[in-house]
């Protein structure tokens, strides 16, 4: 049977050289969607709040592709993973996230999330997250009231009170994709996230992507003023910053970092640079189409094009390189891609 993906001599090299050996024997993925594209509305109101390179590399994530996935990339390694769906605005949120909750019970090693909108009642939340056997719920800026244009959208518009209060009851998780284009850094969010750790302190809240920090610029003084924060977890997915993981390290510790994939979008073949505060993927000529038109995207040569590796090989270089200078253990590591994701999965209400 032909493979999911290929996996080249220099990706093998990469993993046998530079990654096997330094990473545990077990991993935890704590950012993980999977979906059917059958699943999805095929036609709707999109509303474009959000990029749309992801979108070029897979139509969809089956749990059998993302078994597959880990089987090529993690050779010789056990992964389990936290795993969410794919909801767009217009898409049947029961449906998707009826696949994801019989992926985790097909899956024992993948326990799920719960993908939301914020015009459920707090009642209503509680009963599709135990009715499924989520242990969480995931919630993203999409899904905010219409009327809001995408720039002024704040945490609250899609994670609002009357579900943290339900969230916190029961001790539950949330994945928090954090809006705005100040990214981390922006006042809004970081005064909102302080008002989530304070108010509701039984949620256990995993913020993305480091707080969507991509390049230096997005962090400010994000880590001074979160610095009374002691439960918020943080996970590294799609994010290939080895400052920014490294400022993340010195800030909260190695014992509240996740590990994340973000897969499918990290089978991507790319490296990221900065251009003019924004970062940028370089991918290999035509590979993903004509990416001509889209700011976070652009190509480097044929020859360049072939020695690129995957965007997950180079999330984990940055974190590795990020690691060393902080003088991280081996028991550290450990703790960061496998301990602190089972101790949070351990402790379902």
């Amino acid at each position: 049977m032909k493979p999911l993906f290929e996996v080249c001599a220099h990706d093998r090299q990469i993993y046998a050289e530079q990654l096997r050996d330094w990473l545990p024997p077990r991993l935890i993925d704590s950012h993980v969607h999977v979906w059917l594209e059958r699943l999805q509305a095929q036609s709707g109101d999109r509303m474009a709040r959000t990029v749309t390179w992801p979108a070029l590399v897979a139509r969809d994530n089956s749990v059998e592709d993302l078994i597959a996935t880990y089987e090529l990339l993690f050779p010789g390694k056990e992964v389990g993973a936290l795993t969410f769906s794919l909801v767009r605005p217009g898409d049947d949120f029961t449906t998707l996230n009826a696949y994801t909750a019989d992926c985790s019970r097909r899956h024992p090693r993948f326990p799920s999330l719960l993908f939301t909108t914020p015009a459920w009642s707090g009642e209503e939340l509680a009963q599709r997250i135990v009715a499924g056997g989520f242990v969480g719920a995931k919630v993203y800026l999409n899904h905010s009231p219409a009327y809001l244009p995408e720039k002024e959208i704040r945490i609250f518009d899609f994670l609002p009170p009357h579900q943290l209060d339900v969230l916190d009851r029961h001790g539950w998780i949330v994945m928090l994709h954090i809006p705005r284009s100040g990214r981390l850094k922006d006042p809004v969010n970081l005064h909102q996230m302080l008002e989530l750790e304070q108010r509701w302190p039984q949620v256990r809240v995993i913020v993305a992507h480091v707080g969507r920090a991509y390049c230096d610029g997005d962090v400010g003084e994000a880590f001074r003023v979160l610095a009374p924060t002691r439960r918020m977890l943080w996970d590294f997915s799609a994010n290939t910053n080895a400052n920014v993981f490294r400022q993340l390290i010195d800030a909260v510790g190695p014992r509240r970092i996740l590990f994340g994939s973000d897969l499918p979008i990290t089978r991507m073949r790319m490296r990221r640079i900065e251009r003019d505060g924004h970062y940028v993927n370089l991918v290999p000529p035509g590979r993903y189409g004509d990416v001509s038109g889209d700011p976070n995207m652009g190509e480097v040569s044929r020859e360049e094009g072939e020695r690129l590796t995957f965007f997950l090989y180079e999330e984990l270089l940055a974190f590795k390189q990020a690691a060393a200078g902080a003088g991280l253990t081996k028991a550290d590591i450990a703790a960061v891609f496998h301990d602190n994701a089972a101790e949070l999965l351990a402790r379902r209400s």
